[in-house]
């Protein structure tokens, strides 16, 4: 049995990860960290790492960039895993998380969907194979009460592109502005926001006479919770390092 610190456990996806490990006999929540202490689920809940005292094997953060100092720094300090969930990160919280990588396993992805990253696999493929005569772009739709745009998940799959390419690709946001025509040199961006859209990402490589899409539709959080957990259980025992969705996708292909 996984035991699990879940940071943000009173949150939105933390009380859905919850109700999975309900149903899951290979982890379970020992306790959790949230600013909001109520006892929801039959574990205790702290506002601080200091006042846990539970042995764990993995932390799983899915709360807000501004926790993440104190979940690295327990993390280390107690030589734990570390499963980063947490969107929005700055990228000097990016490169904090790639150096204690280095004294203990995380595992960091920018989505947690197993299909998102099948998705940026298939992408980074038809990358290799069109880039020379197709345009690509990308288009993001989420619900009208997310903050950041684009999605940390559209960056993902542009910077894959852009890694794959044999070119560097310039990213644009917005062309109301431009009055010119589209560089080949360029990876367009696109964000809608509306309603309740859990998450939707298409990627759309646009050729002379004919259209490929790639597209990922989320219908509700809970893959998010089911990827975490999957991480969680897939880094829990693995030596130092950075690992993310794609290692964890080869071992189960």
């Amino acid at each position: 049995m996984i035991n699990i610190i879940l940071v943000g456990v009173n949150g939105k996806m933390g009380q859905v990860i919850c109700r999975i490990l309900e149903e899951n006999n290979t982890a379970q929540v020992v306790c959790g960290i949230d600013i909001n202490t109520e006892r929801k689920n039959g574990f205790p809940v702290y506002s601080s790492f200091d006042d846990v005292s539970e042995e764990c094997d993995v932390i799983i953060d899915f709360s807000h960039p501004s926790s993440l100092e104190n979940t690295l720094s327990y993390c280390v300090k107690n030589k734990k895993a570390a499963v980063i969930a947490t969107t929005g990160l700055s990228a000097q919280q990016i490169d904090s998380i790639e150096a204690v990588s280095k004294e203990i396993p995380v595992f960091f992805s920018a989505n947690m969907s197993l299909g998102v990253n099948l998705l940026i696999q298939l992408a980074k493929k038809a990358t290799a194979l069109l880039e020379d005569n197709f345009d690509i772009e990308i288009i993001e739709k989420h619900h009208n009460l997310k903050i950041d745009a684009p999605s940390g998940t559209a960056l993902a799959i542009a910077d894959a592109i852009n890694d794959t390419c044999t070119h560097s690709n310039e990213y644009i946001y917005d062309r109301h502005s431009m009055r010119k025509k589209r560089s080949k040199n360029e990876i367009g961006i696109h964000s809608l926001r509306g309603g309740t859209i859990v998450g939707e990402h298409s990627v759309i490589f646009a050729g002379n006479d004919e259209i490929i899409e790639l597209k990922h539709t989320a219908s509700s959080k809970e893959i998010f919770a089911v990827g975490a957990v999957k991480a969680a259980s897939f880094v829990a025992d693995k030596a130092p390092g950075l690992y993310n969705m794609d290692n964890l996708i080869e071992g189960i292909c």
